[in-house]
């Protein structure tokens, strides 16, 4: 059962621009080529949504943070020592 769509005259030119190319035959196959990149961005979008997803589920399970100030402090005085040592 065909459907009808209103895109706007700048994808109607698009579909034409495209048929006149002589890529496709029908505004169809440019609709369904069209459908088919959008399908595949989609489903690329949700894994790389599902893999923050997980990255962020391991980081808050890999345990407490260190805050950089601690970090530098803690550096600050080892490399003093070893300073003083040399």
């Amino acid at each position: 059962m065909p459907s009808s769509y209103v895109i706007g005259t700048h994808f109607e030119d698009l579909i034409k621009r495209q048929i006149a190319s002589g890529r496709y035959s029908s505004a169809s196959e440019v609709i369904r080529d069209a459908l088919r990149l959008f399908e595949e961005q989609e489903e690329l979008r949700a894994v790389r949504i599902e893999q923050l997803r997980r990255q962020i589920n391991e980081g808050k399970n890999s345990g407490p943070g260190t805050l950089a100030a601690d970090v530098f402090n803690r550096l600050e005085t080892k490399y003093s020592r070893l300073e003083k040592e040399s």
